[in-house]
């Protein structure tokens, strides 16, 4: 019924003629780099990032019930949404396991969920088998906006050099159309998972365009860089943030995925809402999700298995990147939650290799 289908071979041309690199995936169009790796990170941490968002996509309800039929669901309160406002929520199962999860934007006449593109049709279908009777239309809207992130502690400094004063104007987990030299999109200021600020452009296709190549043109003394899928993962993987669809699947739940904050525990029934309480009444959760470094170089496309020291199964590794930062492999997994702590060590084995792999535990979002 839903196309796993990302964004117009027209923007992907426009962002190959400024450097990037591409790779067919999954049947979808990665951008893998721009430059090098470790100059695409340091932007990251230290300077400004442009990322475009093409392995995300764009959900379309619209309809008077709308909100309240997410409110329905989903594991976050929606009920009391504000026009420009953002909220993050999760979309699970009967069985309490991760569906997909989506960043929901309220443009008071229709509401736009971001999702990734892997959960799109699980998401789709979803949303869709629920709608009895509600007055609400489900449609992919991923054809009619591109979505770009800035990221970067000097990210606010050099957004202001372009929309001016209307950035102040802007709270957090909000958006508003704004305007740089003519060319309008919505420009949003979100928290991300471990409290920093990043931004989102929303633009049509020739707006998209015009502004990046004027940010681009006019980057001035700010660290700036296009980034691609392979710095964004090492930032990812560095911050323990979880994604579609290595983490975020329906083999894990909220609690085991660490992202339990996107869960609100006084609003009321949502589909998987009995199974996700119980686990957290009873303290029944059996993994985590960890950070783990490697002491060997490795490939980024390896699978690995993880053992304790009886060799018994205890995990498995669901993504992997290079780090220039401490120049070692760096990856996410999950693990045995008595496993999952501070300094542990387990086993991490494939086919053709077996090494002793550091575990650094993720922290609870508040």
């Amino acid at each position: 019924m839903f196309e796993l289908t990302n964004t117009n071979s027209d923007m992907l041309s426009f962002f190959v003629s400024l450097g990037a690199k591409t790779e067919l995936i999954n049947d979808v169009t990665h951008i893998k780099s721009y430059t090098f790796l470790d100059k695409e990170v340091y932007s990251l941490n230290n300077g400004v990032a442009l990322k475009f968002m093409n392995t995300s996509s764009i959900i379309e309800l619209k309809g008077n019930d709308s909100l309240d039929f997410l409110h329905r669901i989903s594991t976050n309160s929606m009920k009391n949404l504000d026009k420009e406002e953002i909220k993050k929520t999760i979309f699970t199962s009967e069985k309490g396991r991760i569906i997909g999860v989506s960043t929901v934007m309220n443009f008071e006449s229709y509401i736009l969920l971001v999702t990734g593109i892997y959960s799109k049709q699980k998401t789709m279908s979803w949303i869709n088998k629920y709608i009895i009777g509600d007055d609400v239309k489900l449609s992919d809207a991923s054809h009619r906006f591109n979505l770009f992130e800035v990221v970067g502690p000097q990210s606010e400094s050099f957004l202001s050099l372009f929309v001016g004063d209307a950035l102040n104007s802007i709270t957090d987990n909000s958006f508003k159309v704004v305007s740089a030299d003519g060319v309008l999109f919505f420009l949003a200021k979100l928290i991300d998972e471990n409290g920093l600020q990043k931004f989102w452009i929303l633009a049509e296709q020739e707006n998209g365009k015009k502004l990046v190549s004027t940010m681009v043109e006019n980057k001035g003394p700010f660290d700036f860089n296009l980034i691609g899928e392979d710095a964004y993962n090492v930032y990812k993987i560095e911050n323990g943030i979880p994604s579609d669809p290595s983490e975020l699947n329906d083999f894990y739940n909220p609690h085991e995925a660490k992202i339990i904050n996107l869960v609100d525990f006084k609003k009321g029934c949502y589909i998987g809402q009995e199974v996700i309480a119980r686990l957290d009444t009873y303290d029944k959760v059996q993994k985590h999700l960890v950070r783990l470094c490697f002491p060997e170089p490795i490939e980024t496309n390896e699978k690995f298995t993880l053992l304790d020291e009886e060799r018994n199964e205890v995990g498995v590794v669901t993504s992997m990147a290079y780090s220039p930062k401490i120049k070692k492999n760096i990856a996410l997994g999950y693990l045995k939650r008595s496993l999952a702590v501070q300094g542990t060590k387990v086993i991490a084995q494939n086919e053709t290799k077996s090494m002793e792999v550091m575990v650094n535990e993720i922290p609870f979002k508040k």
